[in-house]
């Protein structure tokens, strides 16, 4: 069974078991996370698509730990004029586990 969930505004396909990384989320680690945008489900080819959501579905989740995503330069310059401006950017990352998905 997997399900099309919202998380922190990006739609992710997850499965019981995953591990994967999300924007940063306003939880401590070790807790666990419910999310309640479930856009689909499909339980072993019976589908449901939701409108805009599947009533009754969730996501359940643990929060493993947080984390920062590799560096990404910046790089602004006007040619023939002497402005260049270099920046670097972290993106701050949650890894979850997903625990079950309910649908």
């Amino acid at each position: 069974m997997y399900a099309i969930v919202e998380i922190a505004g990006q739609q992710f396909k997850v499965e019981q078991g995953q591990e994967i990384f999300v924007h940063r989320l306003k939880a401590d680690e070790g807790d666990t996370v419910d999310f309640d945008k479930v856009l689909l489900t499909d339980n072993d080819g019976t589908v449901s698509v939701g409108k805009p959501t599947v009533s009754g579905a969730s996501v359940s989740a643990t929060v493993l730990q947080h984390v920062k995503g590799d560096k990404v330069i910046v790089f602004k310059k006007k040619r023939r004029k002497g402005y260049r401006v270099k920046n670097g950017h972290r993106q701050s990352f949650t890894k979850i586990k997903i625990d079950s998905v309910v649908g």
